[in-house]
């Protein structure tokens, strides 16, 4: 069976939207529901981040959903459960993205079984260092068929990059500084020429632009020099608003597609 990210990006280059939504935020049931009116309003890729208690890489609107989820009582056996038969509805690529601390007390090898039965087609953990994945959990992750998506950031070197392009399935997550996630409204110069050289280096893998990409704007300049871009604390932000569900994920959307 093929793995659902590269029938993406075999089919599609360009103008590539992922959006990012942490499970069980706003509430504890909202993560089914919410992966079906991303799909049916055009979204190409899903990220579903795992709430964590000490979420390092995330900026504060994404650690708040984290924390509010957990409250809300979202666990790894719970977003299981949610996402049992969530093929049946939604046929875009899932993945599943979070620290590894969470994954480790699951159980590794539990975890993949689980995302290979339910239907996730790959898992972002950046905190786990390429040397132990390679190491410790390449293997699982190949026997359960998930791709391990790796970041690289503008301090990588181009060595590093290049090492991390050979061992990357699926995609590169390019994250766009070296803050962490978060709204911003422009991009910056040096931003341009780390796109630029990334680009220059023709990596075999396709990119996704990630962090600070929040509107029209940040979309259409991240997609020049990828294949498209990767939106999180906008979309979990404009989840906390006091209109239906579908409302806010529709105009959420529209807002970025119908002016890119």
């Amino acid at each position: 069976m093929k793995n659902k990210i590269n029938e993406l990006f075999q089919n599609k280059t360009e103008n590539i939207l992922s959006v990012y939504f942490t499970a069980g935020y706003p509430e504890l049931e909202d993560t089914g529901p919410i992966i079906t009116e991303l799909e049916r309003n055009g979204i190409d890729l899903i990220e579903v981040g795992m709430p964590f208690s000490d979420p390092v890489a995330d900026g504060p609107v994404i650690q708040n959903s984290s924390n509010i989820a957990l409250e809300n009582g979202m666990s790894i056996k719970k977003l299981f459960e949610q996402l049992q038969d969530i093929r049946q509805e939604v046929q875009i690529p899932l993945i599943l993205m979070g620290y590894l601390n969470p994954v480790i007390q699951y159980g590794v090898e539990n975890f993949c079984k689980k995302c290979q039965e339910i239907g996730v087609d790959g898992l972002i953990l950046p905190d786990l260092p390429l040397s132990v994945y390679q190491e410790e959990y390449k293997s699982l992750f190949e026997k359960y068929r998930l791709h391990n998506i790796l970041l690289i950031t503008p301090q990588t070197s181009e060595a590093r990059v290049k090492e991390i392009g050979e061992a990357s399935d699926g995609f590169i997550y390019m994250v766009s500084s070296s803050s962490t996630t978060g709204i911003k409204t422009s991009v910056a110069e040096f931003q341009q020429e780390y796109f630029e050289r990334i680009d220059k280096m023709k990596l075999k893998n396709p990119r996704l632009v990630g962090f600070g990409i929040s509107n029209a704007e940040t979309f259409q300049n991240a997609c020049k020099y990828s294949s498209g871009a990767i939106i999180g604390s906008a979309f979990v932000k404009a989840l906390d608003q006091n209109i239906p569900l579908e409302e806010r994920i529709s105009n959420f959307v529209k807002n970025i597609l119908e002016k890119s």
